[in-house]
């Protein structure tokens, strides 16, 4: 099994964009709204206007030779593409954020400055390296434009799992996946992309960390990790599995931070009602005690890293969740505990960093 798109990027966005009816519906309306409204004050043309997409970046020294692409300041995000940079101090670098990430930059030294797409070739001229997480979202698609028009290399960071729905790669870039069998299952079959593995960084700093104490666990109402935003399954599966969970174990909900929206609001409001647990704490994930239990996270993984029991959960999980499964190592409720995942000895963001310097040497 592979992905469900594995080269066309257009089918993956339309795909993308119908997997969850509210937010489609939802983005209609508003793009409606705002065309009446631009109709009725005269600022709306049949001709539709396309505003150039304008990036902060953010630079260190005279020369920049890589450029990280930093679409989204989430967790993942930051350990896949900035985690590495703390091992190139001595590089020029360059950033190109939606919004001034200054504070979450390693070292000294960086100024920023707002910076269009059709500006980057200009601002770095030495540029020989895009690093990003793919090119499904508008700042790295804008820097692949330009990697392919100057014939510049595109690394891809994995900084997730991966489910069959993951965007594809693009063509002619080179993957740094967290394992080999991750590697085969996201090129999927392509030639047209070359890979290292690097491992994941955090699952190795989950491995970093003291295993939890045995007493500290015992007796302790598992956690099901909500993941109501997700758009690999239909939200009724999602809720109807974490509902029967929760009930027939008497476990506790912990909504993922993504459930804010409405829809996810008015069915934790539902699950109250039936008596279900809520955790509304902001205690950390990686500090949590309480065995674990998820559809699909990385947090079953990372628990299991720090000695914490975890599990997976679907009352009917469709073909491509059980091997999913399968591919991850994650055991089902009612068997043993899924076991930690194996992770390098070398931390991965160092590993990444070496290969960026080679590539750079080149």
């Amino acid at each position: 099994m592979g992905l469900k798109y594995p080269s066309d990027l257009a089918a993956w966005q339309k795909w993308q964009a119908s997997s969850k009816p509210e937010r489609l519906a939802k983005e209609k309306l508003e793009l409606a709204t705002g065309f009446v409204a631009g109709l009725v004050g005269g600022t709306v043309s049949v001709q539709e206007t396309v505003e150039p997409l304008v990036g902060i970046l953010h630079a260190r020294g005279a020369q920049p030779q890589l450029l990280v692409v930093l679409d989204s300041t989430s967790p993942t995000s930051l350990k896949s593409l900035i985690e590495p940079l703390k091992y190139l101090r001595d590089q020029d670098l360059a950033v190109w954020a939606p919004q001034d990430v200054s504070d979450l930059l390693p070292g000294e030294g960086w100024e920023a400055q707002p910076v269009a797409e059709q500006e980057l070739g200009e601002k770095l001229p030495e540029l020989k390296i895009c690093l990003a997480l793919g090119h499904f979202l508008p700042w790295s698609a804008a820097a692949y434009q330009l990697a392919q028009k100057q014939g510049l290399r595109f690394i891809v960071a994995q900084h997730g799992l991966l489910t069959p729905y993951a965007p594809p790669l693009p063509a002619d870039s080179t993957l740094l996946a967290f394992s080999q069998a991750d590697a085969d299952f996201w090129i999927s079959g392509r030639t047209d992309v070359d890979y290292q593995v690097v491992g994941s960084q955090m699952f190795w700093e989950a491995s970093q960390k003291p295993a939890v104490p045995a007493h500290k666990i015992q007796d302790k109402a598992p956690i099901f990790l909500g993941q109501m935003h997700g758009a690999e399954l239909p939200r009724s599966s999602f809720v109807y599995a974490s509902l029967k969970f929760v009930r027939e174990n008497q476990a506790i909900y912990r909504p993922h931070p993504s459930e804010k929206d409405k829809i996810s609001r008015l069915i934790h409001t539902l699950m109250v009602k039936l008596g279900v647990e809520i955790d509304s704490s902001s205690q950390p994930l990686n500090q949590v005690t309480n065995p674990v239990v998820s559809i699909f996270s990385t947090g079953v993984l990372e628990a299991a890293l720090r000695g914490v029991p975890a599990w997976v959960y679907h009352a009917n999980p469709p073909a491509w969740l059980l091997e999913f499964w399968q591919r991850y190592g994650m055991n089902r409720w009612g068997s043993a505990p899924t076991p930690a995942p194996e992770v390098p000895e070398q931390e991965p963001a160092q590993k990444i960093a070496e290969i960026l310097t080679q590539l750079l040497e080149q």
